[in-house]
Formats: C-alpha cells, structure tokens, sequence
C-alpha cells in the first residue's frame, strides 16, 4: 500500500509519495507563510518512518520552488532529483538559489530518460524501490538542448520538465509531467514512450496552454486527470474523461491498494459519477477529509 498527497497550495504545485518500501518522495513544493508550517509538519510526520527521502525538482519555476530553502532548513534534502541545466534568472529568488545550489552539489542526481538509481527504480536485499521511473528527457534530443540552451538565457523553464511514472506493484500508474506545453509535446511525442496509465496529472496545472494532445491522450488512456489549481479561464477541463478539479476539492489523497485507489478529497460536497462508493474500513479513512469513491483498476 502506498499514499500519494496532492496539496492544494493555490497557483502550484507539490506532491508527496509515501512509498509502501522504505521510501519517501517529494515532488515540487509551493510553500508560503500560510501554510509552510503545516505542511512541513506533515511531510517530517510522513516521512519520519523511511529510511531514504528524496524531492523530485520536475522544472525551476517558482511555483513549483517556493519554499525550497524553508523545506532544506526544517526538513533536509538528502537526495535532490532534477535535470541537467544551467538555467538563470534576472531577479533570482531565495528558493531558485537554493534551487541552483542544490543541482549543483553533491547532493544532486540528474535525471533522464530511463536512468537508474538505488532506491528510486533499483532494489536489493536491504530495500525495495521506490517504482519511480524517468520517461523524459532525452538530453540528446534536439528540442530539449534548444529548450536548455533558452533556460541558460534566463528564458522560461517549463519545458525542461520531466516526466515520472510511478508504477505501484499489482496497483496504479500515475504520470507527472511539470509544466510541459502544447506545442513542445508535439515535438517530442514520437521520443517518448507512453504508458497507459491511471492517474494523470495535467501538465501546467490543468492550462489550456499545457493541454496534452489528442494523439498523447490516446496513448495514455488515462482513467482519471487531475486538473490542478489556476485560474479558471485559463483552464482545460479535457472534457470526455473523467476529472477530478482541485480548485474544488482542496488537498487529495490517493490510498493506493493492489486493483484500486481509494480517493479523499479536503473540501466537503465533491462528488463524481464515475468511482465506485464502497463500504471501506475504518481505519482507510482520512481523520479530516472525504471519501469521494473508489477507482478501481
């Protein structure tokens, strides 16, 4: 069993995995003096009962950086997950310091597509993986030099994204993919290898401008997308699949069992058509959230 969190942090994005091996993962943060404190206590809770903790930096923009310095200050940040880059600013941030600090230290391991790392997709006799996988990039991919060369200008990181699978054993599949845009997709779509998958969460927050075209989504076949916190004129709410909008459901939980996902929702009221609605234990309940049904796989 593991749990995936999708923190609701407004315009931004920040992820947990508590891994059902002896692994914890982070995925982006968006902290600020509101909820920075909260949700630090949370993550060291979580966290306090596995042996290896990483955070997974998808791409340096802010909103997927924010409180960086705060989380390595109270938390620590052992093992720091991010591309290969140069990447600048004009008017650099305390936490896209850290940010730069951090990918260039020992700390450090740069993801690609299919890379291997003990314990992120590599198991041995002491400890299980994490089944983290690294579709994307492909640093010898044309596309992503031009996007890296832009970023060393001081130019917009989105599309240095990566994507990361997670594959639960006899369970879900759940895709990331930073804030990728339309028309870079498109480029590279014929050098990616795309899975099936369960859980989608939307690149770019849900944006029409990080809308995954038709010719991904089919290959994808995603049961649910997860449509994340913006605006909502400038969302896309794929209609014809199944959705689940977090500017309406605060934060999410993902109680991860072997053939289903038991779904929590914070805010009261949220329901979809599509989960089932089973008679779950207990102690599968979330103390101050709300079972909105079961996805069953």
């Amino acid at each position: 069993m593991s749990i995936i969190k999708s923190f609701s942090v407004n315009n931004g994005d920040m992820f947990y995995i508590k891994h059902g091996s002896d692994n914890f993962t982070m995925i982006d943060c968006n902290l600020n003096d509101k909820n920075q404190e909260k949700i630090l206590d949370e993550l060291i809770k979580a966290s306090s009962s596995k042996g290896i903790s990483r955070f997974i930096s998808t791409h340096p923009d802010e909103d997927h950086i924010s409180g960086l310095s705060y989380i390595e200050e109270k938390m620590g940040i052992s093992n720091f997950y991010c591309v290969s880059n140069d990447a600048i600013k004009i008017d650099p941030s305390k936490d896209f310091m850290k940010y730069q600090n951090l990918r260039d230290s020992s700390k450090a391991f740069h993801i690609y597509k299919n890379c291997s790392r003990k314990w992120m997709n590599v198991e041995d006799d002491n400890r299980k993986s994490s089944g983290l996988s690294i579709l994307w990039p492909d640093t010898s991919n044309p596309d992503y030099k031009n996007e890296l060369l832009e970023v060393s200008k001081g130019e917009s990181p989105n599309n240095i994204s990566t994507i990361i699978q997670y594959s639960l054993e006899n369970g879900v599949n759940v895709l990331w993919m930073g804030d990728l845009e339309t028309d870079f997709m498109e480029k590279i779509e014929k050098h990616v290898e795309w899975p099936k998958i369960d859980i989608l969460f939307a690149p770019h927050h849900g944006r029409k401008t990080g809308r995954i075209p038709k010719s991904i989504l089919d290959k994808l076949n995603p049961k649910v997308i997860v449509i994340g916190e913006a605006d909502t004129l400038s969302l896309d709410y794929y209609h014809g699949y199944n959705k689940i909008t977090q500017n309406s459901t605060g934060d999410i939980i993902f109680d991860c069992l072997p053939k289903k996902v038991h779904i929590h929702v914070k805010k009261e009221g949220y329901c979809t058509e599509y989960l089932d609605i089973e008679n779950i234990e207990n102690q599968l309940r979330k103390p101050g959230f709300n079972y909105i049904g079961t996805l069953n796989l």
